[in-house]
Formats: C-alpha cells, sequence, structure tokens
C-alpha cells in the first residue's frame, strides 16, 4: 500500500494537516491507532473538559444568582446522564470528522504506525479491515503523534483511585475528596468542575504560585476565588508519596510546616504532559529528537529527515491544539511546495476556569526576562458597566506596548469569557495595530469587549471610564 502523504495521529495538527493536504490535490492516507478521528483534544481533552466546565459554570452560576434573590433549591445530579452528554457531544463531532474525511478522499486507516524506515510504516493492531497490507509506503509523513498525560512512578501505584486527566474525565464518579496534583491549567480546570460537582477539593504545587508560567496579575482574581471554591491549597509542597489503604489513598506532603498526611477518596496526577516521540521507531529514520523528547523541527516543519514532518504537542510547546491545527496547514502548504512557514507572533492561551484567564503575545514575565522595554495599561472590570450588572468584577484586562511605537505586543485577561476577549488581542498583535488603532475601534456598549478598548484609553491618557490623575511637572519636564 503506497500513499503520496501519509499523516500518523488523527488529532486537530492531523486530521488538518490531512485535510489541507487533500484539498491542495495530493493522495492522502491518515494512520492513527484509535477507532475515530479527533485526538486526545476532541476525545479525552479540550472538547470533553469544556463541555464539563460548562455545566460546572451553570451549577457557578445558579448559586451567585441568590444575590439576586433567586434561588433554584438543591442541586440533583445524575452523572449516567452527564457523562452520556459528553459523549454524544464527542460523538457528534467524530462523526463530523468522518464524513469529511470521506468527501475529501481521505483514507483513514485505524492502526499503530511505527516507521521500518524514513519512507514506509508498519501498520500494527487497530482495525486489520481498514487496510490491506502489514505495511505503507510513502512519499513524505507528517509526523502528529501529539502528547500523553505525565504520570511520575512515585505516582504509579496501580490504584483506581489514582487518575490521570484521562481518567478524570471518564467521570466514574463524584469523590467526596479529591487530591489534585499540580497546579497548572489541567488540574485547576478538572478541579473546578469536580469542586461544583460536590467534591471537597485539594490541589497541592511545588511552586509558589498557581498557574506556573501565567501573569501574576492574572493569576491573583482566580486564586481568591479558587480558594472559596475548593477546600485548601497547598503551595510551595512536595508530594512525597501514596499509598492505597484500601478505601482511600494515603498521601504524604512536605511544606513550610512540615510533613502531613493526608487522605482523599480520589487523586488527580496533573504534573504535564510528555511528546508521544517514543515506541515509534523514529530511530530508523534521521529524525532528531532533543533532551525534553520534542521532534526538532524548523519553520517549516520539516525535520532533519527530507521525508518527514512535524507538527502539533510532538513538534514543542507550546501544547496546544489551535497551534497543532495551523502547524498542520502548514505542513501540507510545504508538500504543495507553497513558501509557507509558521511564524506567529502570537498563539493565544486559554485557562477555562472561573474566572477565565487568557493571554496572547509577549508577557511580562517574558519582558523582563528578555530586557524588552515596555509600558503596560491596565483596566479593572470594577470600572465596566458590563461586569458590574452581571456580577463579574474580579477581572482586569492588560496590554504590554512597545512605549517608542506604540505597538501591542502583548495582552493578558482575566474574567468572565476571557477565552473569548482573547481572539481580537491575537489579530491587533498580528497585524502590528498601535494602542491608539484598537483604543479608538469603536466597541458596542454595554460588554465586556470594552475593556480591550478602554485599556488602550489608559495606556493613551484618554481614559474616561477611570480616573488616572495627570503626572506632576518636574523642574526637569
Amino acid at each position: 500500500m503506497h500513499s503520496q502523504v501519509v499523516v500518523l495521529g488523527g488529532g486537530p495538527g492531523g486530521y488538518a494537516a490531512a485535510f489541507m493536504a487533500a484539498d491542495l490535490g495530493m493522495q492522502v492516507t491518515i494512520v492513527e491507532a484509535d477507532s475515530r478521528l479527533g485526538g486526545t483534544c476532541l476525545l479525552r481533552g479540550c472538547i470533553p473538559s469544556k463541555a464539563l466546565l460548562h455545566v460546572a459554570k451553570v451549577i457557578s452560576e445558579a448559586r451567585d444568582m441568590g444575590e439576586w434573590g433567586v434561588s433554584f433549591g438543591k442541586m440533583k445530579l445524575d452523572v449516567d446522564t452527564m457523562r452520556a452528554r459528553k459523549e454524544k457531544v464527542i460523538d457528534t463531532l467524530t462523526g463530523g470528522l468522518a464524513q469529511l474525511a470521506k468527501r475529501r478522499n481521505v483514507r483513514v486507516v485505524n492502526a499503530r504506525g511505527i516507521f521500518v524506515d524514513s519512507q514506509t510504516l508498519q501498520l500494527e493492531g487497530g482495525n486489520p479491515e481498514t487496510y490491506e497490507s502489514q505495511r505503507i509506503t510513502f512519499d513524505h509523513c507528517i509526523l502528529a503523534t501529539g502528547s500523553v498525560p505525565a504520570m511520575p512512578k512515585m505516582f504509579s501505584i496501580g490504584s483506581p483511585r489514582v487518575m490521570d486527566s484521562t481518567g478524570a474525565l471518564k467521570l466514574e464518579e463524584v469523590p467526596k475528596s479529591l487530591l489534585v496534583i499540580g497546579g497548572g491549567y489541567i488540574g485547576l480546570e478538572m478541579g473546578t468542575v469536580y469542586a461544583e460537582l460536590g467534591s471537597k477539593v485539594t490541589v497541592v504545587e511545588l511552586l509558589d504560585g498557581l498557574l506556573p508560567g501565567a501573569d501574576r496579575d492574572l493569576v491573583k482574581p482566580l486564586h481568591k476565588r479558587l480558594e472559596k471554591l475548593f477546600a485548601k491549597i497547598y503551595l510551595e509542597t512536595k508530594v512525597l508519596g501514596l499509598e492505597d489503604t484500601g478505601k482511600q489513598v494515603e498521601v504524604q506532603v512536605e511544606g513550610a510546616d512540615g510533613k502531613e498526611t493526608l487522605t482523599f477518596d480520589r487523586v488527580l496526577v496533573s504534573v504535564g504532559r510528555r511528546p508521544v516521540s517514543t515506541g515509534l521507531g523514529l530511530e530508523n529514520t534521521k529524525v532528531t529528537i532533543n533532551k525534553r523528547g520534542f521532534v526538532e523541527v524548523n519553520d517549516r516543519q520539516e525535520t532533519s529527515d527530507p521525508h518527514i514532518l512535524a507538527i502539533g504537542d510532538v513538534a514543542g510547546d507550546p501544547m496546544l491544539a489551535h497551534k497543532a491545527s495551523h502547524e498542520g496547514k502548514v505542513a501540507a502548504e510545504v508538500l504543495a511546495g507553497e513558501p509557507a512557514a509558521f511564524d506567529k507572533a502570537a498563539i493565544p492561551a486559554v485557562v477555562f476556569t472561573e474566572p477565565e484567564i487568557a493571554w496572547a503575545g509577549l508577557t511580562a514575565d517574558e519582558a523582563k526576562r528578555d530586557g524588552i522595554k515596555v509600558e503596560i495599561a491596565q483596566y479593572p472590570w470594577q470600572a465596566s458597566g458590563r461586569a458590574i450588572a452581571i456580577g463579574k468584577t474580579d477581572g482586569l484586562t492588560k496590554w504590554l506596548v512597545d512605549p517608542e511605537t506604540d505597538r501591542v505586543l502583548g495582552c493578558g485577561i482575566v474574567g468572565t469569557g476571557a477565552g473569548e476577549l482573547i481572539a481580537e488581542a491575537v489579530v491587533a498583535i498580528e497585524m502590528g495595530c498601535t494602542m491608539r488603532d484598537v483604543a479608538e475601534s469603536i466597541h458596542p456598549h454595554p460588554t465586556l469587549s470594552e475593556t480591550v478598548a478602554f485599556a488602550g484609553e489608559v495606556y493613551l491618557g484618554t481614559a474616561t471610564e477611570v480616573y488616572r490623575p495627570k503626572r506632576k511637572k518636574t523642574e526637569d519636564s
């Protein structure tokens, strides 16, 4: 069996690459071990987690309506129905992808692909009925194998009570108590889901703050709200070990106050993800893998092997589905001989908690680390009419601006719907807009989108929604 292009992996990056390549006139085959397209994002990541986070948000908003004198009574939870609804969402999307592949004449082979050499894959497992031989040869392969949850050996104790994010999304039950090891975005998102469904959630983070790497100004409002939602948040605390006692999991932790033993019904290990670059036979090719396990690529997604390109999580940080999709399209265009390159100025990131956190472009920490001179303008949502009306004043919109050119370099937003609002900032950064371009574009009132413009007005000194005293003149000025 031969194909002009083989895409190894059917996730957001893989199917985007395959569909684009087909649209550009190439013969394409997707090799995917799972029986359905969609990869981690659709089957056991982004989509199911956001479906459950929607449930959590509705529960939270219903509770908050008490401030308006509206109450809905005690929550009744049917976990089986909720799980079925989540699976229906997944089935709808995977079914759509199958139809799109069929309409584009993209062949889908359900098997695990192992490189025999730079132009041959051995097909193993999966569904043998979907392929007529044990090997497939190709002119070019786009590697899109993604990533999997990291599970350190010390936490892998063979207990069903210890889960990774994939296990947590199965929603087998709502435990009375849950420990989340790791204060990153996956841990906080899943912790939010389980807390709103009724679990007493505790978070343990090794570093001195939640969401390491995110802007501290954006994290503060979220931390404050999570302190009320979660049972406890431990910072600068190390997990020493886990033990399944038969009914619960005993967890030994060590923090500033010494060692302590805690007990939980379930434990969610959420300490990051690792790229899937081993066990694929890449040693039989010329592909180079770095110390972190990422496949090395250039801005055209080309590896050191002329027959193999790589995209998505396996090709480096950030591990985000939308980044993978764009890289997949670039790879397809490169194979079509087009002058394509992945040169994005802003890759947005979103944490879908409540409040949400989103950022794009340069961050304050990166500016400080790299010695980039920036001016920061912030607009507090306490001054937003829309935020006050809906009771969501814990937000903040923040711009990073080049003081010499007034060009926008980065943006960060914390608040309800931040993930939707950040798209405007992405466009502004990509287009090289100045702060005046953003501030003087009329935004509808009353909306949270106004805060994007109002933060720009703070920078320009034209803000009317907040008062900013004029700087006093000195003898030298």
